[in-house]
């Protein structure tokens, strides 16, 4: 019995949970509509009318105008109207509070907030959606956005979510390891995923999902220790950091190399100086597609220099040859100029 009762609250909990911010309108819409029914079927057994008299007595005893009566009743039908009043009234002014709760603790307009949000991220494309927005996760999110991609974060902890809020960065409020969740976030158009949660095992799990829902998407997971990288990779994961020791490697090379270091800081930020390091891929419509170095005219049309080329099969060319040909769907890793960079990605 104790455990009858105990599935019994436990289903009720996720009903209301599902229900959310409607949940107390709809429960009084539907105490309405029950003394509604209950009151035509009532007028139909007790007093014998048809269903459009019936019907006409429960909306005029209801809506408490005060016309005249169908037809005279008698003494069960009046306890009937007795019941039939105190119940309407009751109900009504249950949804009334309902409706005054709603609009007071400000749901409303949360809720419209949510749907205008959601809007926002279903016209989005090719962009980034971001796993947990913690230390590790807030930074990524803003390096990204700093270079202007579009950029979705998802987050369960509702002090973070007024604070996205209040940032206005698009983001979906609720478990990252929930299917319905991703795909709000827009999982299907995105071009990368970063699975960025404290536990491990959650990063493990949005990595599976997100694989399955969307095989073409690039995952960039977070990893507590370097032996965990495997299983992530198996899950599914394009590449594994381990924040803890990249920042080590970071700092080693600072002392090491340290003007290495600040150039390749400088490089990889935009806006620091007019130089850039970027990556850009070889299209198969581009120009230069087929071309070797010498003929794609890159170095002297765009002032750029090609550090690396990384092609189609995996394999990384440093300090390629002249003769190296670009074939679609390579990517190359260059320096130079934004207005080199942005001149190159137009025929590309």
């Amino acid at each position: 019995m104790p455990h009858r009762s105990l599935r019994f609250r436990s289903k009720a909990a996720r009903i209301t949970h599902r229900l959310g911010t409607w949940g107390p309108l709809i429960g009084g819409f539907m105490a309405l509509s029950l003394v509604f029914v209950c009151g035509l079927i009532g007028y139909m057994k007790v007093e014998g009318w048809s269903f459009f008299d019936s019907l006409y007595q429960v909306v005029i005893t209801l809506s408490t105008v005060g016309f005249q009566e169908v037809y005279p009743l008698s003494r069960n039908g009046r306890i009937l109207t007795m019941v039939l009043i105190v119940s309407g009234v009751g109900s009504f002014a249950y949804l009334v509070g309902s409706f005054t709760q709603v609009l007071v603790e400000g749901r409303l307009q949360k809720y419209f907030g949510r749907r205008r949000m959601q809007k926002i991220i279903d016209r989005l494309s090719d962009h980034v959606i971001i796993c947990g927005y913690g230390r590790i996760g807030s930074i990524v999110a803003r390096e990204i956005l700093a270079e202007n991609v579009a950029a979705v974060i998802v987050e369960s902890n509702p002090e973070v979510i007024r604070l996205l809020d209040e940032q206005g960065i698009p983001y979906v409020a609720g478990d990252a390891t929930a299917d319905e969740v991703l795909l709000a976030a827009g999982l299907d158009r995105a071009r990368t995923l970063v699975a960025a949660l404290t536990q491990e095992a959650a990063n493990v799990y949005v990595t599976l999902t997100a694989r399955q829902l969307n095989p073409a998407i690039r995952i960039v997971a977070r990893a507590d220790a370097q032996s965990h990288t495997q299983r992530l990779q198996r899950a599914g994961a394009d590449q594994v950091l381990v924040p803890h020791m990249y920042g080590g490697v970071r700092m080693a090379q600072s002392v090491l190399r340290p003007t290495v270091t600040s150039f390749l800081e400088l490089a990889g930020r935009s806006g620091a100086i007019d130089l850039q390091m970027e990556e850009l891929r070889v299209t198969a419509s581009s120009e230069i597609a087929g071309c070797n170095l010498i003929e794609s005219k890159i170095r002297p049309r765009f002032n750029l220099i090609i550090i690396a080329i990384k092609k189609t099969a995996g394999d990384m060319i440093f300090n390629p040859q002249p003769q190296e040909v670009l074939e679609a769907g390579d990517t190359m890793i260059l320096v130079g100029k934004n207005e080199g960079l942005d001149g190159l990605r137009a025929i590309l």
